[in-house]
């Protein structure tokens, strides 16, 4: 009986071993990415957005349940990566366009670092051209390239954003707010979007919102 027991627990000893020290789990996405923006919080620079303005775009996303979603002006990605944060949550995925090859290039470290990498389309191009020969619909743009282009991308992508979607524009207040009044103007009096800002850093981010077509 003894000799029985024994060979039992010789048998089970892998097992309960096993069992008594489990592998150490993955972090979750939602753990991975907010370590990786909190660690990398006052790190940004060449022309990122500010936290604060990363978290508005991603509580945007999130409450919109946008999931065709572009970004003009990937810079090194720190706006992306709260895009496509986002999009993880709406079964959604980023188009980002960065002409900077440089930039592009950290971005793309950047999206795998956050482990984002699967819901962003990183692209190295010119968005001037890019812009429209996208098909879209899009559901939610984000636009942080060159301000004097904001209104040309405007009238580019009008179309092609779905109603019920949004277009939204970072430095519209304070020291772009000149290079950005056309386009301000210009969308501010379509009928069919409902336009309003968001101070968020400071820097302002305008979200018009499509109500027809």
């Amino acid at each position: 009986m003894f000799l029985f027991a024994g060979l039992l627990l010789v048998l089970m000893g892998p097992v309960a071993q096993g069992r008594a020290q489990p592998k150490t789990p993955e972090p979750t996405l939602d753990a991975r990415v907010q370590q990786f923006l909190e660690s990398n919080r006052n790190r940004w620079n060449a022309w990122n957005v500010p936290f604060e303005d990363g978290k508005i775009l991603f509580d945007l996303v999130v409450a919109g349940g946008f999931k065709n979603i572009l970004e003009i002006g990937t810079s090194t990605g720190h706006s992306a990566i709260w895009l496509a944060w986002a999009a993880s949550k709406t079964g959604g995925k980023v188009i980002t366009i960065e002409i900077d090859a440089g930039r592009h290039r950290i971005a793309l470290q950047n999206f795998k670092q956050a482990g984002v990498e699967g819901y962003v389309d990183a692209r190295l191009a010119d968005a001037h051209d890019l812009v429209r020969q996208l098909p879209g619909p899009f559901d939610f743009v984000f636009n942080d390239a060159d301000k004097e282009w904001y209104l040309n991308y405007f009238k580019d992508l009008d179309a092609k954003v779905a109603v019920g979607g949004c277009f939204t524009a970072h430095n519209t207040l304070r020291i772009h707010a000149r290079e950005v009044r056309d386009f301000l103007a210009y969308v501010q009096s379509k009928p069919n979007y409902r336009t309003r800002i968001e101070r968020g850093s400071g820097e302002g981010i305008s979200i018009s919102c499509k109500t027809a077509p």
